[in-house]
């Protein structure tokens, strides 16, 4: 009986492995569960602002008040002075709290408890970084760098009305139009823009999340204007970055065509125009700009200042000497920018004043003054002497580029252009 019972608990068992091995006999998965699958089921993400916790903490958010400064703020929030002194002493170097200003925009996380404790401090100075003042514990300031991610746009549009709605509506930031402006100052009279003008970039957008916080190189560009076409190629020959045209030609002049962002030419250079002040017809040997009040003027090109001061009928004024064949002359400006005196060395492009109605003007404007070889001459129309071009050792290596950026421009196309133009032949 022994050996038989044996026998019987043996073939149970054997039945019993063949049964749990077999491939076609169902299984359940056994999982473990751990302590840290447990903490994951119960434990919440934790909710970040600027990298702060603030689960069981408050948020206010505000925007600095006319005369506010950091200690009246965070006095507010049940800081003592002490602590405002240490923070601001910590503050040095990494963000100057001097510089607030009325409608800048401030956070503020503070405890659950009656008096609203503060805990951090941040400031925003733009979308690209931010500062925190850390208040608790350890008292320390820190400029915060966000994450910039650079991607390579193309746009293409036909003018309506003007740049910068042609450029809006194709949903790029308003930062490029003056980049354009900038690039084809020389080529393009943008007081003239005609409706059919044509634009295509190429460019490189730069955004925080979804938000475009600048733009960054200019890889190529093409505009037509009064049925001309101009093309600028960014290259670098070891000097510095600029733009060129198909021939290696810079588009960059010896002078900007215009000492103001594109406004409105009220008034062209005249032997005989009837003075609105003075109710008599004279000359008027200069090109007036209407403006708004403060609008900043550039001075055309490189040179050293003749004058900057007050006069009866100019008004606040800058006359800069350019080289001894051009001087250029700025009229009328509510003021003088700061450091722009006689003897001082002046870069094309430099805020030099701002527009105004000192002296004989009915109006804010710019009168702006040409002499070439002594002698006040139309500055709409006389012909501007170019910059250096592309040089012999880096021209065959521009062509190349030229032609791949000339030929992906030719091929970005505008809403509902359904053709590509064809590749232009590399040299």
């Amino acid at each position: 009986m022994k050996i038989k019972g044996i026998i019987v608990v043996l073939a149970v068992a054997v039945l019993a492995v063949a049964y749990f091995f077999n491939p076609l006999s169902p299984k359940k998965e056994i999982k473990l569960v751990t302590a840290e699958d447990t903490l994951s089921l119960t434990l919440p993400e934790p909710q970040l602002l600027y990298g702060i916790a603030i689960d069981s903490f408050d948020v206010f958010e505000g925007k600095v008040k006319w005369s506010q400064n950091l200690s009246e703020i965070l006095s507010t929030f049940d800081i003592s002075n002490e602590a405002i002194y240490a923070v601001a002493n910590a503050s040095k170097g990494v963000f100057d709290v001097r510089k607030l200003k009325a409608g800048y925009p401030y956070t503020v996380v503070h405890e659950r408890n009656e008096n609203k404790t503060a805990r951090q401090l941040v400031f925003e100075p733009d979308a690209t970084e931010y500062v925190v003042f850390n208040l608790v514990d350890s008292i320390y300031v820190k400029r915060v760098k966000r994450e910039i991610i650079s991607e390579e746009k193309t746009i293409a549009t036909t003018i309506t009305s003007s740049v910068y709605e042609a450029i809006v509506a194709e949903g790029a930031s308003p930062l490029l139009v003056s980049k354009l402006v900038d690039i084809f100052a020389w080529q393009v009279d943008f007081f003239r823009i005609q409706k059919g003008d044509e634009i295509k970039v190429i460019f490189e957008e730069k955004r925080v999340g979804d938000e475009v916080v600048g733009i960054g190189k200019i890889k190529g560009a093409y505009f037509k204007h009064w049925k001309k076409e101009y093309y600028a190629v960014n290259y670098d020959q070891g000097k510095k970055v600029d733009y060129f045209d198909e021939n290696g030609n810079s588009l960059r002049k010896t002078f900007l065509r215009a000492p103001l962002d594109f406004t409105r030419i009220s008034s062209r250079y005249s032997p005989k125009r009837f003075h609105p002040v003075l109710k008599r017809y004279k000359a008027h040997l200069g090109t007036d700009y209407a403006a708004p009040t403060g609008t900043e003027i550039r001075t055309v090109g490189d040179g050293v200042v003749l004058e900057a001061r007050y006069g009866k009928y100019n008004g606040n004024f800058v006359k800069i000497k350019h080289n001894s064949n051009y001087t250029t002359q700025y009229l009328h400006m509510s003021k003088i920018a700061k450091g722009i005196r006689p003897g001082v060395e002046v870069k094309q492009g430099q805020a030099i004043g701002y527009v105004g109605s000192t002296g004989l003007a009915n109006g804010p404007h710019l009168c702006f003054r040409f002499w070439k070889n002594g002698r006040q001459v139309d500055a709409l129309e006389v012909e501007l002497p170019p910059s250096e071009p592309i040089d012999a050792e880096h021209m065959k290596d521009y062509l190349h580029t030229k032609n791949v950026i000339v030929n992906k421009l030719r091929k970005i196309r505008k809403k509902g252009e359904k053709s590509v133009l064809a590749q232009i032949p590399v040299h």
